[in-house]
């Protein structure tokens, strides 16, 4: 039975348990002899060895509103969350927990992507998307909201941003020609560079510690493919999989990262590294959106999607 749903789904996901699930690595050349689960998925499946593995995820929770982009999550403290989104006039909306959730503000502007959001340091944010003309807009918060500023460039896809310490902010979006460009702020604004690759979704980007940054996309055969710099820029490697959005990452410790995916099955996956990768589990869920997560203590991932009724969605590991 299961061979025969591997067959039928093409390329699928190894999940958790023996149950086949939806992605698969396009470089997976299995010969007619070999008939495993990973050769014919080309990932290898969970183990009893693989670190760290989820044992306290929540169920699904809906936050409401409706919402016509992914979700993005920032924190600046343990428990506290901040979630923006899209709405049907192309605002940004923002909805926050600290103790309880508040209800939806319009923070304005005219988006034509999903935003992406970072917090530095306590009550700081800074809030990124993509205007009406296809440049980088930015507004932040500190004691209260800015103005939005244009920043320029030319963007095919929503913005990525991460931060590796106070001060710094690293933002990230594919180009026109869909190479991954990278714009940076420590002490005043750089222009774009071209970290090449030719990605088929909007990125995400984490700092786990200072001068580290790991970026992820979609990219050929629609796998997720990694770049990191650490000192310099890394080539970038194929972490397989079949995705139908762009990746969210979070990271809860140095050496820590975990990937969210949608899946063909519109369930969410999770990938993640810890001192070596893990094949990927289904998280269920019937998701319309790209997944955004946030890490605001150790052991704890807060993660995000639209839904049914294009509602927000919540699902939390601690």
């Amino acid at each position: 039975m299961a061979k025969s749903r591997i067959m039928l789904a093409a390329l699928l996901f190894v999940a958790v348990a023996t149950s086949p699930v939806t992605a698969a690595a396009a470089s997976a050349a299995p010969t007619k002899a070999d008939t495993s689960t990973e050769a014919l998925t080309g990932l290898r499946p969970l183990q009893a060895g693989d670190s760290a593995t989820p044992m306290a995820w929540s169920g699904w929770e809906s936050l409401g509103g409706t919402l016509i982009s992914a979700p993005v999550v920032s924190s600046w403290a343990n428990g506290r969350l901040d979630v923006f989104a899209i709405g049907t006039d192309n605002a940004v909306y923002h909805k926050w927990f600290d103790g309880g959730w508040s209800g939806w503000e319009s923070l304005g502007g005219f988006a034509t992507s999903a935003p992406a959001a970072v917090s530095w340091s306590n009550g700081r944010i800074d809030l990124f998307v993509r205007g009406g003309d296809n440049a980088l807009y930015h507004k932040w918060f500190q004691g209260g909201w800015s103005g939005w500023e244009s920043l320029g460039g030319v963007l095919t896809s929503a913005p990525a941003v991460s931060s590796w310490a106070a001060g710094r902010l690293d933002v990230f979006a594919r180009g026109g020609d869909n190479s991954l460009y990278h714009k940076w702020f420590d002490g005043g604004w750089s222009g774009w560079e071209s970290l090449g690759g030719v990605l088929t979704t909007y990125p995400a980007a984490v700092s786990w510690s200072a001068g580290r940054i790991d970026v992820f996309v979609g990219g050929g055969g629609n796998a997720l493919y990694h770049k990191w710099f650490d000192g310099g820029w890394s080539g970038w490697e194929s972490l397989g999989g079949v995705l139908t959005s762009g990746p969210g990452v979070s990271s809860w410790a140095a050496g820590r990262l975990d990937i969210f995916v949608r899946g063909t099955d519109n369930a969410m996956y999770h990938k993640w590294f810890d001192g070596g990768w893990s094949g990927w589990e289904s998280l269920a869920g019937g998701l319309l959106s790209g997944p955004g997560a946030v890490s605001w203590g150790f052991n704890r991932i807060d993660t995000f999607v639209i839904g049914g009724g294009n509602a927000l969605y919540h699902k939390w590991w601690a």
